[in-house]
């Protein structure tokens, strides 16, 4: 009898079965591989680190009797008109045109309920989207596409657009196959036809003009709404410092987990930086120029639970966004249409195509027979679900620190498992009081 050991074959890391795939589909295609979503790969994240809760040396708060509260202000710094939200999870640019018209009222419906606010995203302000939203957030980017100054008014903030963390110094796409005659309409674009996004803003070249531009916003909206810088996650702290300094209100920082509609696999996987590294510097550029809490804090870009929440907010974000989680809460990606997934060559929950307008749940297309299968009622009321779980479980993490506002969690609350994320975040490796790079032991 053969006794000789069997032994299995060994899959490089270096050439991997998938890195051999993409190379396999380039060489026969001759193009670069477009996809949807955010960075696939596993970079430092919020799972990396741990809260410390109450013992001894701090005392938790009871969860039934104890209030923790969760608002916050958005735009306290020159808007005559903040914006006040009940929860601290706001929901991020998504486009009409790369989102179905059902879905973006949906969005608007279940923030509404959440009592939170909502953003147009590329493409325009859309009747149903602005009659949804009781806030809604206007995104003003290089494209201009559907910009107007009545549109400006109606929104009760601004959003100018300079990165988006999947894509930092790119634009934005959409497809032939999702512009159709309304999107056109809208977007002053031929139907059909392939529509690429600038990458940086046709009237300002700099932080300079950036001020020019922001006044002239101010003016056209009567210095009543929030006007926000949208930055990817690049370089976080001269951004926000520079953003600051032009008149920013709030700044929104955008990781590299954040998602897009469409754009290079190369791009969403290797420009940009974790979300987790984003967060420090940006924080250290406020408390620098002596603004921290004063000019808030957005950070988007994988967030997926309230404890993501909690950890953003320990590090002195004053709020998050959430876009994929939001679409996942809503029902894309679901495995009820598996069998179709399949036909579509993927699963459930690797379908990234987004921007071929085939989505079987109906909420990232423009196919009316596909769009039919999305009800932006039911839609509204699992994300407003969502939005409450991720709530509660942020108070819960608050309680269990000792703090009575979601606000007051701090970094000391915080540790970390891994020597990266200790030093990303700038908190002691667990069991030490060591943060790497700035002594101790």
């Amino acid at each position: 009898m053969d006794k000789t050991p069997q032994t299995l074959p060994r899959e490089s890391y270096t050439y991997s079965a998938s890195i051999n795939s993409e190379i396999r589909r380039a060489a026969d295609t001759g193009i670069y591989d477009i996809r949807g979503g955010g960075a696939k790969r596993k970079v430092p994240s919020f799972d990396d680190l741990l809260f410390l809760g109450a013992s001894i040396s701090r005392y938790p708060l009871e969860g039934y009797r104890e209030r923790c509260d969760t608002s916050v202000t958005l735009g306290t710094r020159f808007a005559k008109k903040p914006i006040e939200l009940k929860i601290p999870v706001t929901i991020a640019g998504m486009s009409f045109g790369a989102l179905s018209g059902p879905a973006k009222e949906a969005l608007g419906r279940g923030a509404t309920l959440a009592g939170t606010s909502t953003t147009t995203g590329d493409g325009g302000m859309t009747n149903e989207e602005r009659g949804h939203s009781e806030k809604l957030v206007y995104q003003y980017l290089p494209s201009r596409y559907g910009m107007n100054p009545n549109d400006l008014r109606r929104a009760d903030a601004i959003e100018i657009v300079v990165g988006q963390g999947a894509k930092p110094g790119g634009g934005g796409m959409l497809l032939g196959q999702k512009i159709t005659e309304r999107v056109a309409r809208m977007r002053n674009l031929p139907i059909g036809i392939d529509q690429r996004s600038a990458c940086r803003h046709p009237d300002w070249t700099g932080p300079d003009d950036l001020e020019i531009k922001i006044l002239e916003i101010r003016e056209i909206t009567n210095w009543e709404k929030p006007i926000y810088i949208k930055i990817g996650g690049a370089r976080p702290y001269y951004d926000t410092a520079l953003a600051v300094k032009a008149g920013a209100d709030v700044v929104v920082l955008d990781g590299m987990q954040g998602g897009t509609a469409a754009t290079q696999d190369v791009f969403i996987e290797h420009v940009g930086q974790p979300t987790l590294a984003c967060i420090r510097p940006a924080v250290k550029a406020l408390q620098d120029l002596g603004m921290h809490r004063k000019v808030q804090l957005v950070v988007s870009g994988g967030i997926r639970s309230g404890a993501d929440v909690a950890k953003a907010l320990a590090l002195g974000a004053d709020a998050v966004a959430i876009g994929t989680a939001a679409l996942i809460a809503l029902g894309e990606n679901d495995p009820k249409w598996a069998a179709e997934y399949d036909t579509l060559g993927t699963t459930a929950d690797a379908y990234d195509d987004w921007h071929e307008g085939k989505d079987p749940a109906g909420i990232t297309t423009q196919d009316p027979e596909l769009m039919k299968r999305f009800d932006p009622i039911e839609g509204a009321r699992k994300l407003r679900n969502f939005l409450a779980v991720m709530t509660l479980e942020c108070q819960t993490i608050a309680r269990a620190c000792g703090k009575s506002h979601v606000h007051n969690l701090e970094p000391e609350d915080l540790c970390s498992l891994t020597l990266e994320a200790a030093a990303m975040a700038g908190v002691p490796l667990a069991g030490t009081n060591w943060i790497p790079g700035q002594g101790g032991f």
